[in-house]
């Protein structure tokens, strides 16, 4: 009987881990990311990526599993909807997306070439913008503050903080395992093919933030669908 309990409770707690990861991952998409996360780090040698990647990684585990257990708390001390997360979040998405899009590659490239990049700023970069809002953007933190919002009830409070840290835990691992290779991906696919997709990119981005935007907006509004 007792084994029987402990299997069923092993199931249990994957299956929630597994609900995490599969509403995180599609959302994250660090692999959709890599031209972008290449884009933002010219002048950066393979060891100064490695670097960024692990803390992009750490920062985006600890923002999602923070989001999970006490973001909803924090957003109800300072009276904050999650509306207005997504309306806020939407906006710094955009912008990111149109400054993509409107940077001159070649410029942008050269001026980071001639600047000698210190541990300060690759912590500096590492949060922001290649933490929040590229990686782990309002659309992520939305989502995974709707999954402890939904968990909290349903679940005990072990298998809650389990599937929070495991989850989270695996799409930092895919995001570090992501960006760590991002160049060994470039050179497969070529300069010209990278900037392509790179503009693609970008102005995906920028549709992504419209879309948050609209969400949040249409939510504060009551708008049907």
């Amino acid at each position: 009987m007792l084994d029987f309990m402990s299997v069923a409770a092993v199931i249990h707690i994957l299956k929630s881990c597994l609900v995490v990861l599969t509403a995180l991952f599609p959302i994250v998409n660090p692999l959709g990311n890599t031209p972008i996360f290449l884009s933002l780090t010219p002048g950066y040698s393979s060891d100064e990526r490695t670097i960024l990647s692990r803390k992009i990684a750490l920062n985006s585990f600890w923002l999602l599993t923070g989001s999970m257990l006490v973001g909803s708390h924090i957003l109800s001390f300072f009276g904050i909807s999650i509306p207005v997360v997504q309306v806020g979040g939407g906006f710094v998405v955009m912008s990111t997306g149109w400054a993509l899009l409107q940077q001159r590659e070649a410029e942008h490239s050269r001026a980071q070439a001639q600047k000698k990049i210190t541990i300060r700023d690759i912590a500096n970069r590492a949060f922001y913008p290649l933490t929040l809002p590229l990686t782990v953007g309002p659309g992520s933190i939305s989502v995974a503050l709707t999954l402890g919002v939904n968990e909290a009830p349903q679940r005990s409070n072990l298998v809650r903080l389990i599937a929070a840290i495991i989850g989270p835990a695996l799409v930092a691992l895919t995001i570090y395992l992501s960006y760590r290779f991002a160049e060994r991906i470039a050179r497969v696919l070529g300069e010209t093919a990278m900037n392509v997709i790179v503009r693609l990119t970008s102005f995906i981005l920028l549709c992504i933030g419209v879309q948050i935007v609209w969400e949040g907006v249409r939510t504060l509004l009551n708008f049907p669908h």
